[in-house]
């Protein structure tokens, strides 16, 4: 919660400045200075992130970076004197937004599901590279703007565009990239990946939000691009959800005791030393077992009966539909709570509890 905190902190300190910014239309350069302070509002969530995150994720920086490079772009562009800088901000804003929706479906897919196959995020990487040169193709081909012209609003350039005909492939790639980030959300929530509804819906409205941004400024004619307003909610809002999903995972549902805190924490196949049933140091450690059991949450619970069922490591991530990493995370947490080293270790010792308490 601490990490949550310190991102909003920093958030609401610099949106505050926009507070500051007369409307628009007021005064000239007033669109240029709410620009200015999207782009330093996402250039210190940029550092922040970098600074504050212990392990960080690649998409994440992707995402941030993103931002801030779509928001320079249109501070870029607003201060633009001729068509040439104005089709090179105009880039430097599609650089941006490309690999945002890319940063952000991947950040869908690893919350939701945990990983995705690498021949995938090859492709989905190819497809946003094209999308970006035909986006930034202007100035060199016709196929995306037909021509070009500047218009001067409130003291800040825009840019008036006839569109060509490849112009709407950018809709068909962002309307793509949505649908997909849906789909990955409503199928891990089929699949009782996603924990709860609401935790879904918080999925849904943070990929969800900049669509109705886009299509909003497609349809009303707005010389402010809210995108960049939008695109920073967005990332907390992602940042948040998953902060809060991985601190959810690391909570224990009781208290862990020193004593098996101390214990190692090897893979799942590794061996473990067996001790003569009659030794005291034996029933010792079976009697802390049985009193631990009861720390185990549903899942861990679930795998401990699959194990004394004789299921296998992968009979178990099927059953569970889990992953390896997940059951790994699983095995270590049991492990812990129970104070043992190996599964083998487990299933010898469960066996006596068991006869002990049949007895």
């Amino acid at each position: 919660m601490k990490k949550i905190f310190s991102f909003f902190s920093i958030f609401c300190i610099l949106l505050f400045s926009l507070c500051g910014c007369n409307m628009i239309g007021e005064k000239s350069m007033s669109l240029s200075v709410i620009y200015a302070a999207t782009t330093t509002l996402s250039l210190a969530l940029l550092g922040s992130y970098c600074s504050l995150a212990k392990n960080k994720d690649l998409w994440f920086l992707l995402l941030f970076s993103a931002v801030f490079v779509t928001n320079a772009g249109y501070l870029t562009l607003s201060l633009s004197m001729t068509v040439s800088e104005a089709l090179l901000a105009n880039r430097i804003a599609y650089l941006g937004s490309a690999y945002l929706m890319l940063a952000m479906l991947m950040i869908v897919i690893n919350v939701s599901l945990g990983s995705c196959k690498r021949s995938i995020t090859c492709a989905l990487t190819g497809i946003s590279s094209f999308v970006f040169l035909v986006a930034a193709s202007p100035g060199y081909l016709d196929i995306y703007y037909r021509s070009v012209t500047l218009e001067f609003i409130n003291g800040v350039t825009v840019l008036n565009k006839t569109y060509g005909p490849w112009h709407k492939l950018y809709l068909y790639y962002l309307l793509s990239y949505f649908a997909a980030m849906v789909a990955v959300i409503l199928y891990a929530f089929i699949k009782k990946k996603i924990p709860s509804v609401m935790y879904a819906i918080s999925l849904l409205a943070a990929t969800t939000v900049n669509l109705c941004v886009w299509l909003l400024g497609q349809l009303v004619r707005i010389d402010f691009e809210f995108l960049s307003v939008s695109y920073i909610i967005s990332e907390l809002f992602l940042l948040c959800i998953t902060l809060l999903r991985v601190e959810d995972k690391q909570v224990p549902s009781a208290p862990i005791p020193e004593e098996s805190m101390e214990k190692p924490l090897p893979e799942v196949v590794d061996e473990a030393p067996v001790f003569d049933d009659e030794s005291a140091q034996f029933r010792t450690q079976c009697e802390f077992f049985a009193s631990q059991l009861c720390t185990l949450t549903p899942t861990e619970h679930s795998i401990y009966e699959l194990y004394l069922n004789g299921k296998n490591s992968r009979e178990i991530m099927d059953e569970l539909s889990i992953k390896e990493n997940t059951l790994k995370y699983h095995n270590k947490n049991i492990y812990s709570k129970l104070g043992i080293s190996s599964r083998k270790q487990l299933l010898e010792i469960a066996s006596a509890v068991n006869a002990h308490n049949e007895d």
